[in-house]
């Protein structure tokens, strides 16, 4: 819980016991305020109250580094430990904090402690020193401007704490942590993050900044986009500070290189002259002016931050600001403090020096090899661009690789003017965020300064500009131009910078274009010009693809789109080089996108990185660690989607045939591996030659396809309608529960007008919580209003995950499901099934990507996403609401519907197929409407047919064999619809679920270590051996959990035969609820058994821990284990029948 909440409620609650005294009743409050700040802090720093006398009287507490304390060993006697962070003078609340700050008692614990910190629970002020050594007032924080006020705040301590937000715990760590000695490059970002934090906080109460309209609109105009509404407003703001706070560090910088022995303090107000940039000194100089720093409240800000890059150790300090790596230790750290949201949400991410490393070399090396530049890089002629160069590591390695090379062919004394001249006319980068864009050009000036070339004040600036890089390639409209015309006249050199980079992108010839592109853009920011770059990317996807679904709006795929289109047809001849999302390798949205790859490059090659959260679990196909290359100590989980790096180069001269190059990268040392695979001879010996063709919609991937796999249909070409994707509530299982008494009554009060909105509040469910597309308020104020009613009959059974059904409310008024998905709905009545697979495999392993459902399915309950294909269609219907019980969360039956038609869902060839089968009556006939689903189905979990097939059901929806005879039909049909038997968790089955077989009985028995039996009631069935935890944003992860592998015992042995046991696998599993209880005898291949992506067993577990439940399971639940258990192994029993019907079908196919 916040810290600030419990400080609240505990102040309001002594001092509404009028039992209080107006001191020393509180002190305990605040102790555990600050001990709570404290131990987030390296070292901790504790709090302790009433210190003993050290010669200045005794401080009503004091602050300590936890190292200070003792450890295994006495003090001597009567020896104290003096508190490093300083002292605490505590008054009421009534009393008034400065005149308190000036009593002479104060005085007394200054000289002696250095700093003490004053409060009276209100207010809080710092006294430390200046620097000839005097008092001095530090830094400030007020909750109220009166005692009265206060108290009536804290009345509401949840409100209260949310309006503080981190304002006072950022400025409390900054207290703890003042006395502390600044010199690393990560405390001195902290600082400037923790002020600028403030500094953002003090913004956001200016809603209409009108005092900076003028630089808004200079910014939009200048950049071509946007900032609109609310969260443009936010991204502005996060903008003007981050500008602020980095012109500030990069001035301090330059101010230190100037004379690193001058012993003056900084002038934070003189940071503009050291900005040598003009477009950034002016643009530090409007932000900074004091008109508007003052009516923004940002003056004190800067005093703070000004104060602490004075008591910086600047010679340890810059002993470890490794400038080649500056970035590395500060800016990641700086904008994780400052802002993570936007951090994540722009996908600003640290590359990684050995990405950047190797993908320059691979860049010279083609530009050598490939285009015959004999010098590569350091040729003259060879104009370099990274369009999103953040802070400048592309473009740092760019210019060390020319250095090298000059040096190497005898440049001599001239190498480094040469490097400074690349600098400034041919390497280029465009960044549209200003904090990178100003540690870009912070680092470039330090290379060239480290060379003894450094640039020449006011007259020279290296290439990086601050602009939309997908914006300006061509001339301007006339409504562009009048935009000109106003940035020229209110801001010329934010004009002067925009020039400088229409002139790159309209007049150089650029030969390489390479970096890693952000994947996602900031909501906010309307640029409407870059939305269409990639249209030429969705041409045909519908009408020659079938492709009807589609995402191409990740910004990285722009950024793609403007190096083909820079490459292709402007320079005519050229190297694309990015690290990025590696979605566009073989993803059915990007088949056109790879068509114009295909086209306009000569030769391609693909690293692949792998990382992947959601396609392997990062994960190596041998079950060892696969991190994010992007993993880095400030942020060891990296990014969760998978990355490739991309080069293609383009020859002047085409080149009839094209070559496409794939590897592959594992593990935890890859980044290593790809440097080290720079001293191979040979690259493309060591690349997969990949083989993009139509039939494998032109993918990147290496696959091994037969020819008589791409002859059988598709299931897109067996059916009638196309598939439709499943439902998504997405209002945190609000609609969805487990038991249907509790969704009932969650529902009904939602519905009910005499339920106030406040009271729906305080269920804390998602129903009251802003999401995406759901503002929850005017949700609930349109049902109140359309008078809607609880509808018992909208109790239906909801399939989660494979094996893992629940209840469900479901409506079609929007926006209470995300997607309701009417015309699936349309098709979901009683009788009728759904085969469910998916376009694409996505997740590795996969599995079966199939399975057989007659429940509504959620939209990713297998990987990929959960297309269902309707055995019957349902056309021109509408439902008659009744609120009749529905006990048993039924579909409903054709006395809930006015129809017109009922049809098999078969397409012309399907039903011709049929025909020749001698099948007919297939509308009116249900048995003979879900044959070619049930046989599919029965082909699906084949295991042979998966092996035999596998890259071709990757890479798209699986092909099918029909047989070519009706009695293979009809009997593959039946082994179908077994498995959808076992599949159908709603209805039990003989010999598996009830009564059965011997050898069933023995797999998953619920037992106990000790032999006794269980006792719910005593907590026997709460899972908390760490099957599951809480990630980010509420999402569940995986754990280890307890799973025990061991032989089969005699027992178990005596009713299993060999067969059954070469199925099964030779060993087997206790799965572990918690210490004392567990399922008893799971075989390795059952517990291992994946559907779509998830490992059926261990994903329901992972959902169950106790932390995440709030509750251990029913004894329902434990059944349920076991029966799911048992209905897999029962797949897994008919494995060689299923792999035997596929043989047969396979000898003897229809020709489609």
């Amino acid at each position: 819980m916040n810290p600030l909440v419990n400080y609240f409620r505990n102040l309001q609650e002594i001092h509404s016991s009028q039992a209080a005294v107006k001191e020393t009743s509180y002190y305990g409050t605040l102790e555990t305020l600050l001990n709570e700040i404290g131990k987030t802090l390296k070292p901790r720093v504790r709090c302790i109250i009433n210190l003993r006398n050290q010669g200045a009287g005794l401080p009503d507490g004091g602050l300590f580094n936890v190292d200070q304390f003792p450890k295994n060993q006495e003090l001597e006697p009567f020896t104290a430990v003096f508190p490093e962070r300083g002292a605490i003078e505590i008054k009421g609340t009534k009393e008034d904090v400065k005149k308190i700050a000036d009593s002479e008692q104060v005085q007394k614990y200054w000289q002696k402690y250095g700093q003490v910190l004053v409060t009276n629970y209100r207010d809080f002020l710092l006294i430390g020193r200046n620097s000839q050594g005097q008092p001095v007032e530090l830094e400030a924080y007020s909750l109220a401007p009166s005692e009265a006020e206060f108290w009536l705040k804290t009345s509401n301590h949840s409100k209260f704490a949310t309006e503080q937000g981190d304002s006072l715990l950022e400025y409390l760590k900054r207290v703890l942590l003042q006395a502390a000695p600044i010199t690393s490059p990560a405390d001195v970002a902290w600082f400037l993050a923790s002020y600028a934090r403030d500094a953002k906080a003090r913004l956001e109460h200016h809603s209409d900044l009108p005092a900076l309209a003028n630089i808004r609109q200079a910014l939009e105009n200048a950049l071509g986009i946007k900032f609109e509404q609310e969260r443009g407003d936010k991204f502005f703001r996060s903008t003007l500070v981050q500008t602020l706070f980095y012109g500030l560090f990069s001035a301090w910088v330059l101010w230190h290189k100037q004379n690193p022995d001058r012993q003056d303090n900084f002038d934070w107000k003189l940071a503009a002259y050291y900005l040598h940039v003009p477009m950034l000194a002016i643009l530090f100089e409007q932000i900074a002016a004091p008109s508007k720093l003052k009516s923004l409240g940002l003056v004190e800000v800067l005093n703070w931050t000004g104060t602490a890059l004075n008591r910086v150790r600047r010679e340890e300090f810059f002993r470890q600001f490794d400038e080649g790596q500056a970035v590395q230790y500060f800016y990641e750290p700086f904008l994780q403090a400052f802002d993570p949201d936007l951090r994540k949400e722009l996908g600003v991410w640290y590359t990684p020096p050995e990405i950047v490393r190797y993908m320059v070399a691979r860049v010279d090396r083609v530009l050598r090899e490939e285009l015959n530049i004999e010098d590569g890089l350091a040729n003259p002629d060879v104009y370099i661009l990274d369009p999103c160069c953040g802070t400048g590591a592309y473009l740092v390695e760019v210019l060390r690789y020319i250095t090298d090379t000059l040096q190497e062919n005898g440049a001599g004394a001239l190498a480094m003017a040469l490097v400074k001249k690349a600098a400034i006319e041919r390497i280029f980068g465009f960044e549209i965020l200003t904090a990178p864009f100003v540690v870009a050009h912070l680092q470039l000036g330090l290379f060239l300064q480290s060379l003894g070339v450094p640039l020449i004040e006011d007259s020279e600036r290296v290439g990086v500009y601050l602009t939309n890089a997908l914006t300006g390639w061509q001339p301007p409209d006339e409504e562009s131009k009048q935009k000109i015309q106003q940035l020229q006249l209110n801001f010329p050199e934010l004009n002067k910078e925009r020039e400088a980079a229409d002139e790159v992108k309209r007049g150089k010839p650029i030969l390489v274009i390479l970096g890693n592109p952000p994947y996602n853009a900031f909501a906010g920011t309307s640029p409407a010009e870059e939305a269409g770059l990639v249209e030429v990317y969705k041409q045909g996807l519908i009408s020659d693809w079938g492709i009807k679904k589609f995402n191409l709006d990740d910004l990285y795929v722009r950024f793609f789109r403007l190096a083909e289109r820079c490459i292709s047809e402007n320079t005519g001849k050229g190297v694309v080089c990015y690290v990025s999302n590696f979605s566009y390798l073989g993803d059915p949205s990007f088949v056109v996108m790879r068509q114009r790859f295909l086209q306009e490059f000569d030769r391609l090659w693909f690293d692949c990185l792998n990382g992947d959260s959601r396609e392997t679990g990062k994960l190596t196909p041998e079950g060892n660690p696969d991190p994010s290359v992007f993993s880095t100590q400030y942020n060891k989980e990296g990014i969760r989607v998978g990355t490739t790096i991309g080069l293609m180069v383009r020859k002047e001269v085409r080149n009839k045939n094209i070559d496409v190059y794939f590897r592959h990268f594992w593990g935890v040392s890859k980044r290593e591996q790809l440097l080290d695979s720079l001293n191979n001879q040979d690259f493309d010996d060591f690349y997969q030659v990949s083989n993009p063709e139509k039939s494998n919609r032109y993918s990147f991937r290496p696959s091994d396809v037969s020819s008589h796999y791409l002859a059988w249909p598709k299931l897109t070409d067996l059916c009638a309608d196309s598939p439709i994707t499943g439902y998504k509530e997405n209002r945190g299982y609000s609609f969805i529960d487990t038991d249907k008494n509790i969704l009932t009554e969650r529902i009904s009060q939602y519905f009910d007008k005499n339920v106030s909105w406040e009271d729906l509040e305080r269920l804390n469910t998602g129903l009251t919580k802003d999401v995406a597309r759901f503002d929850a308020k005017k949700a609930r104020d349109k049902i109140l209003k359309l008078q809607e009613k609880f509808n018992q009959k909208m109790l239906l059974r909801y399939l989660l995950r494979p094996y893992e059904v629940k209840w469900c409310y479901y409506t079609q008024i929007r926006p209470l499901w995300n997607e309701s998905r009417p015309s699936l709905f349309i098709h979901q009545f009683e009788g009728n099934s759904f085969l469910v697979s998916r376009p694409a495999g996505v997740a590795t392993p996969e599995g079966i990507p199939f399975y057989f459902t007659n429940c509504l399915g959620d939209f990713d309950f297998i990987r990929g996403h959960a297309y269902h294909f309707p055995m019957r269609l349902r056309q021109n219907y509408s439902v008659k609401v009744n609120t009749e019980d529905n006990t048993q969360g039924k579909l409903f039956d054709s006395s809930d519907f006015n129809t017109s038609q009922i049809t098999a869902n078969l397409s012309e060839k399907s039903r011709q197929y049929l025909k020749e089968m001698g099948i007919n009556n297939i509308d009116e006939n249900i048995e003979n409407a879900s044959l070619i689903w049930l046989h599919s189905l029965a082909i699906g979990y084949s295991p042979l047919y998966l092996r035999e097939n596998a890259d071709g059901i990757r890479q798209d929806f699986p092909r099918i064999p029909l047989p070519k005879s009706q009695e293979l039909l009809i009997k593959s049909a039946e082994l179908g619809q077994t498995i959808a038997s076992l599949l159908d968790t709603e209805n039990p089955v003989i010999g598996v679920t009830k009564k059965p077989t011997p050898a069933l009985q023995k797999i998953a028995l619920i037992s106990c270590t000790d032999g006794v039996n269980l006792n719910p009631d005593q907590g026997d069935l709460i899972i908390n051996v760490g099957w599951g935890h809480g990630g980010k944003n509420g999402v569940t992860m995986p754990g280890k959990g307890k799973a025990i592998a061991r032989q089969y015992t005699t027992a178990e042995m005596s009713v299993i035969s060999p067969e059954m046991r070469q199925l099964l696998g030779t060993t087997t599993y206790d799965i572990y609820l918690n210490d004392r209880a567990y399922w008893q005898n799971i075989p390795a291949r059952v517990w291992e058994y994946t559907i779509g992506g998830y490992q059926v067993i261990k994903k329901w577990l992972s959902y169950r821990e106790e932390k995440l439940l709030g509750r251990g399971l029913t004894i329902a639940e434990v059944q349920e284990v076991s029966e799911m258990t048992r209905r897999i192994t029962a797949i897994i029993l008919l494995e060689s029948d299923l792999d035997h019907n596929y043989q047969n079908i396979k000898t003897a196919v229809y020709s489609f």
